[in-house]
């Protein structure tokens, strides 16, 4: 995440002020009016044609926030207030991780390339020349040329050959961004997501300019086995480190005040992988294996899985930081909810092939029950961790930090060479499928592989900024 743009800003205002709703035990009594009190009658929209297309819009978006999606809607004059009072009834989870807002997915181009008006007529026509559909046609007036999309592929070998630089490429916001391509328009030119495909890396959430792709949910599941005494208990990822400008102790303490029944780090349970994977790692180069790469970043297993199972077998099977907290947590709470709180979508898909895990909550959503429910992380008490676990483990966080944990546990008793691929673009996603491939081609034994620049700091569901975060995490990760 580069930046705080105002479609985070947005979705996280929608959430609070559900939150605030279901503090006051009024969801279901209220939330039919919170389209209009968002946008009230003259008020300025951005990037709708009118006030009501946007209180439309606000209903919609609040469907994923409560844990449901546009499917989920058989009737259009279903009110909030049904979802509301079945979102807190629910006992079931929806199988899809994320979603496309129909009424909001309306506005992108579905052609990518277009002839501006620098084009000069010229008598080379070398577009025209390199188009294998014959899909440019001239003016008869002007010679200047133009695109017939109803035969255009979107090749984009005029835009290449134009010595004018005159044809412009016009990229979907949401579908540049996919690595894998899971995601694109329909002949309504709507989005969709294709689970399938998709490695849960949360690139197109926070790309599409209107707020139209969510993830859905959970937060309301979380605060209702809480509201019904239920032992919950949150397991909160090293990135947190990242998230506030305060001792991360005072963090904890914010999380204690939801009413969480304990705060467990999941740098525990990275100590566990550190072990482990070190382990496995020295193994397999004793017998011989090219090369191995990390297995904790979620949406890089997913990549392997759907898109290049060649490389699944150069993955190690050391299990990631949550499932090993999730089983300490299990041993002393047998009975509870177990939440992992981190800045990780992908994290959602993990923890339904993981039976230990209930319930996934990320840092946007956790800021969001803070705004919602009133609490100041200064004005409470602070928290502090049983168990202490060390830097390194904290370290998980940032990209290097799995080869540095591996580096320091290793204590030099065997040298050996490293790499890091991040984040998960097109470019890298294509560059680990020859790796799997062609194992000669690899530069390193030990290749950490992180789906987020900057390592889950930066992550899709993060509540600051990434500069900013990286500040303060480097800050907090000195005093551990």
């Amino acid at each position: 995440m580069a930046i705080k743009n105002n479609v985070m800003i947005v979705r996280q205002r929608l959430l609070t002020k559900l939150i605030k709703l279901w503090n006051d035990n009024k969801l279901v009594e209220e939330i039919d009016r919170l389209p209009i009190e968002l946008s009230p009658r003259r008020s300025k929209v951005l990037g709708r044609c009118c006030v009501h297309k946007e209180r439309a819009v606000w209903k919609y978006k609040s469907l994923p926030l409560m844990g449901f999606d546009m499917s989920d809607e058989t009737d259009e004059l279903t009110p909030l207030s049904e979802y509301a009072r079945q979102a807190l009834q629910r006992d079931k989870l929806k199988e899809n991780i994320m979603c496309v807002i129909d009424e909001a997915c309306s506005s992108c181009v579905r052609t990518n390339y277009n002839i501006t008006n620098l084009c000069r007529g010229c008598v080379a026509r070398a577009c025209a020349s390199a188009c294998p559909k014959n899909a440019i046609e001239f003016d008869p007036e002007t010679s200047q040329g133009r695109i017939n999309h109803s035969i255009c592929i979107s090749c984009g070998k005029c835009f290449e050959n134009c010595p004018y630089h005159a044809i412009v490429y016009i990229p979907v916001p949401c579908e540049e961004s996919c690595p894998v391509g899971a995601i694109t328009k329909d002949e309504y030119g709507v989005e969709h997501i294709d689970e399938s495909k998709c490695i849960y890396c949360g690139k197109c959430l926070n790309s599409c300019p209107f707020g139209a792709i969510f993830e859905i949910s959970q937060v309301f599941d979380i605060l209702q086995s809480i509201r019904r005494g239920e032992q919950v208990v949150a397991m909160v990822a090293p990135a947190v480190l990242s998230q506030y400008n305060v001792p991360t102790e005072q963090v904890y303490g914010a999380i204690k005040a939801i009413g969480f029944t304990d705060v467990i780090e999941v740098a525990q349970g990275a100590m566990v992988t550190t072990e482990k994977e070190t382990a496995e790692f020295k193994e397999r180069m004793e017998e011989g294996a090219p090369f191995m790469t990390t297995s904790c970043c979620p949406a890089y297993i997913e990549m392997a899985e759907k898109h290049a199972p060649e490389l699944k077998k150069y993955i190690s099977t050391t299990r990631s930081p949550m499932y090993y907290t999730a089983e300490i947590a299990r041993e002393k709470y047998p009975d509870a909810k177990l939440v992992f709180v981190g800045p990780c979508i992908a994290k959602r898909k993990e923890a339904r092939k993981d039976d230990l895990v209930n319930y996934v909550m990320t840092f946007e959503e956790l800021h969001a029950i803070f705004d919602g429910m009133g609490i100041d992380m200064n004005e409470e008490r602070v928290y502090e961790i049983p168990f202490t676990s060390i830097r390194t483990a904290h370290g998980f966080a940032a990209t290097g930090g799995v080869t540095a944990a591996v580096k320091a546990h290793v204590g030099g008793a065997f040298e050996f060479t490293n790499a890091l691929v991040s984040p998960l673009t097109k470019k890298n996603v294509g560059l680990m499928k020859v790796y799997g491939k062609v194992p000669a081609k690899v530069p390193a034994q030990f290749i950490e592989v992180m789906a987020c620049e900057g390592g889950c700091i930066s992550g899709p569901s993060t509540h600051t900024t990434f500069e900013a975060g990286r500040q303060t995490y480097n800050k907090e990760l000195l005093k551990r």
